[in-house]
């Protein structure tokens, strides 16, 4: 899954929706963690932009991302998740353990739909991956959120296409393709479909 920054949302990091390299990446394990996904709270905003840093770390690896004087990357947007409508913002943890994050919000960052669910941001822990944790993470998210929903992929995300169009067509039923887009001189491939499932 997965499981880029500007940020999704218009910061400062760009769009990173997973992940590895083939050289970085191990063979797949059979799913048998308990995975919780729970509302982050405003005293966990520092643990969630602890995470995003990492995030932003990896994703580095094929984004250019200047990293600021302080060793930081940055995302300025992320205190609008606890001040404004619209955002969401979750902690992810594998039995128990923190295991990644995931950021929600209304509105399209591509196609200007003021009405569908952007998966923001969307980061599993490398340790937790290839168990098939970030498939049920997103899975479980777009439960949550009934309606349509947009995924963006940067086009240099190499191998995010593949995790991404196996878990929507897992989760809608049929075969998804991207709409190849450009904004801001930044090029996507945004995946589309509707969520009709309720928890």
């Amino acid at each position: 899954m997965r499981i880029a920054p500007v940020f999704h949302d218009g910061s400062d990091i760009l769009a990173m929706k997973l992940m590895l390299t083939p050289a970085m990446t191990k063979p797949a394990e059979k799913l048998s963690a308990h995975i919780e996904v729970i509302p982050a709270a405003p005293e966990q905003e520092p643990t969630v932009a602890n995470l995003l840093e990492l995030y932003a770390h990896d994703f580095s690896e094929f984004h250019d991302l200047e990293i600021g004087a302080d060793g930081r990357f940055g995302y300025p947007s992320l205190p609008l998740y606890w001040s404004e409508p619209g955002r969401y913002p979750f902690l992810v943890k594998m039995d128990g353990k923190l295991a990644g994050l995931v950021l929600v919000k209304r509105g399209s960052e591509v196609s200007g739909n003021l009405a569908v669910w952007d998966m923001a941001e969307f980061f599993v822990l490398r340790g937790c991956r290839r168990r098939g944790i970030g498939t049920q993470l997103a899975h479980e998210v777009w439960r949550r959120f009934p309606g349509l929903w947009e995924v963006r992929v940067m086009q240099s995300n190499v191998s995010a296409p593949h995790f991404w169009e196996r878990a929507i067509s897992i989760f809608t039923g049929e075969a998804i393709h991207p709409v190849f887009a450009e904004k801001d001189g930044k090029h996507w491939r945004l995946y589309s479909f509707e969520s009709k499932h309720v928890i």
